[in-house]
This record gives C-alpha cells, structure tokens and sequence, in this order.
C-alpha cells in the first residue's frame, strides 16, 4: 500500500495505491467525506461489474448509492451526458453533502467530476480509476471537463478530489491498447520532471509489459507523486508551472479533434504528440538528436505511435492547435523540452516550423 497527499491547504486529499484495495474504498469515502450519506456512482458500460461490489462497499459504510451508467468512449463526455448526470442527481434529491463517485478511466473523471463542480455549485467527489492512463494522470490535480466539437476540454473547471482510490487490480483485466495508452503518460513524468524515473521505464519496459505488480505500483506511485507536486505549485494554472503537465498535448489535442474523437486513445495522441514537439524543439536548436532518439525508442517499446497519421490535414491540425487552451489570442504556444527532465513554455512559434514538423513526421 501507497499513501500519498496532495498537499493544497484547505483541499487537501489523499490518494491511496494498493492491489485488492476496492473492498475498502467505502471506508475510504466515509474517511475523506464524513458528513455524506447518499453517494452516486458514475460509471460506464464497460467497468459496470466492478459498480456491484463498489456500490456494498459504499453500503457497508453507512451510505445510500445509486449508479448511473454511462455509453463508453470520449463522446460521452459532453454537456448531454453531464445533463443525465444532473437529472438523476435532482431525481435523488441531492444536496451539497452528496458524494459522486467516479469508477472509471478519464471520461467518466472528467464527466463525473465535472456534474459535481457544478451541481449545487460543488459535491465532494471521490475518483476510483480504473485504467493505467487516469490512474496516472486525470484522477489527480483536479481539472474536470467536457468536450466541445471545436476543441477538447473547452468547458470546464477546478474541482479537486475528496480522495483518489486506485486499486491496482483493476489493471488485470484492462485490454492492453488500453494500457499501453496510459503507458504515454508515465512516459510524460521522466520526460519533463524526472530523468532518474526516465532511466528506470528504459530499464524495466519487460517487467512493465509483463504488468509486474511491483513494477506496476512504482510507476504509478511515482506518477502520481510527480504530479501532486506540480500541482501543489500551481494549483490553478496560473504561473506556467502545471502547463508543463501538457507536454506533446497541443499536437495530441489536435491529432484527436482531426481524427474524431475516439479514433485514437488519449495516449496514442500524445504519444506522437511527445514526438512531435521533441522535433520541433530540436529543430528550434533547444535538444539534439539524442533526446528525441532516446524517448522514440522508449515510446516505440511500449508499442505507441509515433507520428500522425498521412491523411490528416495539416491545415485542420494547425487551426485546432489555435483553439487549443494554451493558445494566447491565436498565437500557437508549446511545452518544449531543453533536455531530459526539464520542459519549458515557449510562446511566439511561428506556424511554418509547426508545419515543417507535421509534413516531416509523415513524410
């Protein structure tokens, strides 16, 4: 077992890491939300036989549940779907004690945890992932959101956890696209604040693969540890610190709006979006051929792509990346590395070098 803490004053929480933990996540949201008693978990049709025995859990600690449950996939995480979630929420009666529970990957986080930062003006929320990629990276730091058909995560909010739950089994019977996606992320963590942890996934990409419960817990662990720290920094995103959590995000947000959502992964998407700004950092003169070799070859392991795709237009890719919410006034801004650990926010990047970058890499 893992403990960590989000250390953010007042919305403080903790995350909990561990193999068979999901028999106790109702002690664990009786813990982090003391005062609820009617708890409504969020799930999707694909987690939905793990809502059973979550919901005795959450029955056993004194609460009331209902369960909504959700079409999966990245569609679902729109103002329709977040529009069920406040009927059912009126449908029960709820008030500002009621607890949401969002059992799943990064669609139903962000979709449950946007419903409970807006219902009532705010619900406590407890996310219990169940996928390597929200296990990692959505379930923690508190941004919540939908998507608009003109850019990803356009509507949102701040909305911080009561707790993160993350049961390590749940990880069994997660299909392995699914997994080598959340493997992009974790990938992400060495890249831009950890090179120590960088050296270790080159090291340990068999035990990895193999889904090692050691290896396993370490890299999520350690995930998670690197960013709560970020996050600690910069809660709000207000200094540029935590923009560099978005690291190869702005050419992955593009690759998914221009694909369809749905048509890649979020972590095939900033998989080659990692490759793509290391390109146009090295061509910028920021890192040399080593780097972007070094993280190819890693992202290549894990069996992740590493280039968009020869029918996307460039044009499109481009637009989308203006909208994109790191963009200021339509000026294309990027998270670009200096070198293995370090990332910075660079701003003015005229559009030819995004375009060299683009045609080159599918070529």
């Amino acid at each position: 077992m893992t403990n960590l803490t989000v250390d953010l004053g007042p919305r403080s929480y903790p995350i909990r890491i561990g193999s068979g933990i999901a028999g106790g996540i109702g002690a664990f949201a009786r813990e982090v939300a003391p005062k609820s008693d009617f708890a409504l978990i969020v799930t999707d049709e694909h987690v939905d036989p793990h809502a059973v025995p979550l919901a005795e859990s959450l029955k056993a600690a004194g609460f009331r549940t209902s369960t909504v449950i959700l079409q999966p996939g990245e569609e679902t995480k729109s103002l329709t779907w977040a529009n069920e979630l406040y009927d059912e929420l009126a449908e029960q009666n709820a008030d500002r004690r009621t607890l949401v529970v969002a059992l799943g990957g990064g669609v139903i986080g962000d979709l449950a945890g946007f419903a409970a930062a807006t219902y009532n003006r705010g619900l406590p929320l407890v996310m219990v992932p169940t996928t390597l990629l929200s296990m990692v990276d959505s379930s923690v730091g508190g941004k919540v959101g939908l998507n608009h058909e003109r850019g990803k995560n356009l509507i949102g909010a701040f909305h911080q956890p009561a707790g993160v739950a993350i049961d390590l089994d749940y990880l069994k019977t997660l299909p392995e696209r699914e997994f080598r996606s959340g493997l992009a992320e974790v990938v992400k963590y060495g890249v831009i604040v950890d090179e120590d942890f960088f050296d270790y996934l080159e090291r340990s990409t068999a035990a990895i693969l193999a889904r090692d419960p050691v290896a396993l817990e370490h890299i999520v662990a350690r995930s998670c540890e690197l960013k709560a720290r970020v996050v600690e920094l910069d809660e709000r995103e207000e200094t540029g610190l935590r923009a560099k959590l978005n690291y190869g995000h702005t050419f992955a947000h593009a690759f998914e709006i221009v694909a369809g959502y749905g048509a890649w992964l979020h972590g095939e998407a900033v998989s080659a979006g990692m490759v793509c700004a290391a390109q146009l950092a090295k061509n910028l003169g920021r890192v040399d051929a080593e780097f972007c070799d070094r993280q190819s070859k890693l992202l290549e392991a894990f069996v992740l792509p590493l280039r968009p795709l020869p029918e996307w237009d460039a044009a499109e890719m481009i637009d989308a990346m203006r909208r994109d919410k790191k963009s200021l006034a339509g000026k294309l801004r990027f998270i670009l590395p200096t070198k293995l650990g370090h990332v910075e926010l660079v701003e003015g990047i005229e559009e030819a070098a995004v375009r060299a970058v683009l045609s080159a890499s599918v070529g």
